[in-house]
């Protein structure tokens, strides 16, 4: 199989045939390609919801990307984070200063949201080359406030919050500063590295809330492996307008530099929208300090249409990551 998240067929045939269903009247949210939480009742008014995130890397800010992940996913669901758990899968060399800092960087985020670390395991493996961490965030909503991708229908706007291909330009920063250090000026990384504060929207998500149908975080795939999966999910066709989403010069010439497509790059913290009213949802998330704009509306059909400029094209099913056809060249170089 291919690095990164499996393909829709794989999904269909090799996982989605083999859940047991005998137990889902209990659950409020069916597994999926798309759905990145699961959801449960646990009493009256109540709901218990928790979302994971996985990522591997030799930085020791791996814990900020996975629980930021997670902790969006949750939110776009209409949960609020309460907590986290995680796994951390070390290689037989890495060293206990590494996992200090690892976990100094991801206390001192939960921290920042006011949320525990509920629980932590870590391990050496020598099955593995580079740390491995998942995070699982968990939360509660109200019992009429969760929101579902199925929801979404025909006729709808779509809003992207937040920068793509942002996540992804950012991990490779961290991964690679010294080498990217020769090819750009100190104050332009810097002024990169500072964007790691744009990961986290749970502001922005509470105030959509109000305005939302659905709510996803652009993940594995990037922007165009998502807007098929929202489309999945829902039953729905969808026009939008490249040229409409927003994108950091820093994330446009890291990319160019080691020739990736950053609309395919995993973007924690850049979240799809799917309203009722595109332009009131706008101005409120402008204002709030967020960046956010309409890319297009969801449509009766199949039909996934994508434009830039004159150019018309039909979505494809989601490719690879491009974070993680770096990672396969990369590893590949190395060893």
């Amino acid at each position: 199989m291919k690095p990164g998240k499996l393909s829709q067929t794989v999904w269909n045939r090799s996982v989605q045939k083999q859940l047991n269903r005998d137990q889902e009247h209990a659950f409020l949210l069916h597994p999926s390609k798309a759905e990145m939480c699961t959801a449960m009742r646990p009493g009256p008014g109540r709901l218990s919801l928790t979302a994971s995130a996985s990522v591997f890397g030799q930085a020791p800010s791996l814990g900020v990307y996975a629980v930021a992940s997670a902790v969006n996913d949750l939110a776009a669901r209409g949960a609020q984070p309460m907590g986290i758990a995680a796994q951390i899968t070390l290689p037989a060399e890495a060293e206990e200063p590494f996992l200090k800092e690892l976990l100094r960087q991801m206390e001192g985020l939960c921290r920042r949201l006011d949320i525990s670390i509920a629980g932590i395991q870590a391990e050496v493996s020598p099955a593995v080359t580079q740390a491995m961490l998942q995070v699982t965030a968990l939360g509660q909503a109200k019992g009429d406030g969760l929101l579902r991708l199925a929801d979404a229908a025909p006729g709808q706007d779509i809003v992207l919050c937040g920068y793509i291909g942002l996540e992804g330009m950012l991990r490779i920063l961290d991964e690679c500063r010294g080498e990217l250090g020769r090819r750009f000026a100190p104050g332009f990384l810097r002024q990169a590295k500072a964007l790691e504060d744009r990961l986290i929207q749970l502001e922005a998500i509470r105030m959509a809330s109000g305005f939302a149908t659905a709510m996803q975080q652009v993940g594995s795939g990037g922007i165009l492996g998502t807007l098929w999966e929202v489309a999945e999910a829902a039953h729905v066709g969808l026009a939008a307008d490249l040229k409409k989403m927003s994108i950091r010069q820093e994330t446009v010439e890291i990319c160019e530099y080691y020739h990736l497509n950053p609309y395919q790059m995993t973007s924690a913290g850049c979240i799809l929208m799917i309203t009722e009213h595109g332009e009131r949802l706008v101005q409120a998330l402008n204002r709030g300090g967020a960046r956010a704009g309409v890319l297009g509306v969801t449509t009766a059909g199949n039909a996934r249409v994508v434009t830039s400029g004159e150019e018309r094209r039909f979505l494809d099913r989601p490719a690879s990551d491009e974070l993680m056809r770096w990672w396969t060249k990369r590893l590949s170089e190395t060893g």
